[in-house]
């Protein structure tokens, strides 16, 4: 028995990490991989059978750890995030839920040719947009800020909602029929209310609690995590006692209020909860898989491809065009919104429980709605997937770029030229300051720039509709240099922000330095200070954008490569720089006694300045 359980969660924590992985270095959708590693050791070479090696216990642990993933989602809805969304989250949550139900309903008895109790279950079911899928999508599209907005507000609310949609109908179907019905819908009506109104006031207290004793200390650094991770199961498990899935509402609440207290230092430890999350996304959809009965997958019958097809193409659609009609809306966010709707974890869990329960109460065709509802999980997911990212550009309503973006805090006159320089090379570049001066040469020159203080709260939104891929810290200030790069490193990558080289040398000594984990990499061969480089602007010194295999100018002084992929990569005495491409482009600092026939005049006209 150990060793089974002990192979489990080989299977599910070293399939999932590896299928993380390898999805970040191919750039597709994670839950892709992540379903293929479920099928591979489940139903294909049955190394992993969950339910065989964890038992009873298994829907439980999914439950927990589903309580932890809605809780982490909840803690990224920011209520200033309504103002930029308008009422377009509202339609979602509010009157896209029902028509999705009533849609999803009649498809399942018309199409799927399930009986009207069933066929109400798999529409409750179906309602759900899984934070799961969506908010690991949207991190790998980079959605603009309102339509990313839409999609993560309507998949974390609905969530909860969706589940408790599904009991109700379930307790309905199940109960209603052996008793009185006026008795019968006035003890589910109090039943629901209970379950909510606990659910609700134990995660906003939860949270209030929270604030409250972070803010006075009372809980050690190396226990807030432990105290968070705590309240979240207890919010969760708490109104489950009361009611079948009330506790998703309960972690959802004590999120979304914990994240509007604005508690300092949670951002500390939302970014472990994050990595927490990832860990947990990935091994629930490799047991969900890998937990599949080839008998089930027999089941899917070609009224249920059918079915499958018009919840894609027909009943989402049409939902989400009918609840934003006359809506500020525009035609192609609701086309978008429309469009992508993966269902993810909640879906799969409780479908396996309503199922069996509908099945026991001798509802014909309660076999069918796993089956049913794992086809629109992985039909969903693959199709939504692959199209969400470049659907969203086509659309205009994605941040990414062909070319990396790079950020370059402090508006100096020689940081003005090289954001110049790169804009007119075609390459995306922000800069950012505080002081409205120093930005106007950039701004006349059409790159864009952000009056912000990059450790504001108010930073957070500006850098949503200009997010970096890659950062340089250029202000005078070597310590709030250092300052930013730490603040961003989670972010952005330890690897992908730099600063100017301090100006004593003895400050990036390995032993008695400042430690690499105070600061960023050093832009450069580790000599160019910001005195450095504004003792060589003003001598004439320019940014000049050259071929790989162009002949440089001697004394030339590399910055940064861009490659024919669009990556950038920035010259650090920190690492060793990339074999170049020919194909690529350099951004080389160069001295004024370069004359202008030793390199190819047009390559260099437009940039050098």
């Amino acid at each position: 028995m150990e060793t089974s359980v002990a192979t489990a969660v080989l299977c599910i924590v070293g399939g999932g990490i590896a299928a993380q992985v390898l999805a970040a270095r191919l750039r597709i959708p994670a839950i892709v991989l992540l379903l293929g590693v479920g099928f591979l050791v489940g139903p294909v070479l049955g190394w992993l059978h969950p339910s065989a090696e964890f038992g009873p216990n298994l829907r439980p642990l999914i439950g927990l750890a589903v309580a932890i993933v809605v809780f982490e989602g909840g803690l990224a809805l920011d209520f200033r995030e309504l103002r930029a969304s308008g009422e377009g989250v509202l339609r979602l949550t509010t009157f896209a839920l029902p028509i999705n139900f009533v849609l999803g309903t009649l498809a399942a008895h018309l199409i799927g040719g399930m009986m009207w109790g069933p066929a109400s279950v798999f529409g409750a079911i179906l309602v759900v947009t899984g934070p799961t899928v969506i908010l690991p999508l949207l991190r790998h599209a980079r959605l603009e800020r309102r339509s990313a907005a839409f999609l993560k507000w309507e998949a974390i609310v609905n969530d909860p909602v969706g589940a408790i949609l599904t009991a109700v109908v379930i307790e309905i179907l199940v109960e209603v029929p052996n008793h009185v019905a006026e008795e019968a819908v006035g003890s589910l009506a109090l039943h629901l209310a209970e379950g909510v109104l606990v659910a609700s006031g134990l995660g906003v207290g939860s949270a209030l609690f929270v604030a409250w004793a972070f803010r006075r200390d009372l809980i050690p650094e190396t226990l807030k995590t432990p105290v968070l991770l705590a309240l979240a199961l207890v919010a969760y498990v708490v109104p489950n006692l009361l009611m079948h899935e009330a506790g998703l509402i309960g972690a959802t609440v004590f999120g979304i209020a914990l994240a509007n207290r604005h508690v300092p230092g949670l951002g500390e430890l939302r970014r472990f909860k994050e990595a927490l999350v990832v860990l947990l996304v990935s091994c629930l959809f490799v047991v969900l898989t890998a937990d599949l009965d080839v008998a089930v997958l027999g089941k899917l019958t070609l009224p249920i491809l059918g079915l499958t097809a018009a919840v894609l193409f027909v009943v989402r659609p049409a939902a989400i065009w009918l609840a934003t009609l006359r809506s500020d809306l525009s035609w192609r966010e609701r086309l978008f919104v429309g469009w992508i709707g993966p269902r993810g974890i909640v879906a799969a869990a409780v479908a396996g429980l309503a199922g069996p329960r509908l099945s026991a109460a001798g509802y014909a065709g309660g076999d069918l709605i796993q089956p049913t509802v794992f086809a629109v999980i992985v039909s969903t997911v693959l199709a939504h997937g692959f199209s969400l990212a470049p659907l969203a550009r086509r659309f205009g309503l994605s941040t990414a770029a062909d070319t990396q973006r790079l950020a370059v805090v402090g508006a100096s006159p020689w940081a003005s030229d090289l954001v110049i320089a790169l804009h007119r090379a075609s390459v995306p570049v922000v800069l950012v300051d505080t002081y409205p001066g120093a930005l106007r040469t950039a701004r006349e020159a059409g790159v864009p720039t952000l009056q912000v203080e990059l450790l504001s709260r108010h930073a957070e939104e500006s850098l949503a509709d200009h997010p970096p891929d890659h950062l340089i810290a250029a202000t005078r200030d070597e310590l709030y240099n250092a300052l930013v790069c730490t603040r961003l490193a989670p972010e952005l990558g330890r690897e992908r922000v730099y600063q100017l080289a301090p100006s004593a040398d003895h400050l990036l000594h390995e032993d008695t330095g400042v430690s690499r984990d105070a600061r960023g990499k050093v832009l450069g061969d580790g000599n160019l200070d910001f005195d450095a480089m504004a003792g060589r602007h003003e001598a004439g010194w320019g940014f000049a954008l050259v071929g790989f295999d162009d002949n440089h100018a001697e004394g030339d002084l590399r910055l940064l490569s861009i490659g024919a992929d669009g990556v950038i990569e920035l010259s650090s005495a920190d690492h060793e720089p990339r074999e170049a491409s020919v194909d690529g482009r350099l951004l080389v600092l160069r001295s004024p006694v370069v004359k202008a026939s030793s390199i190819e005049r047009d390559e260099i006209a437009p940039v050098l300045l």
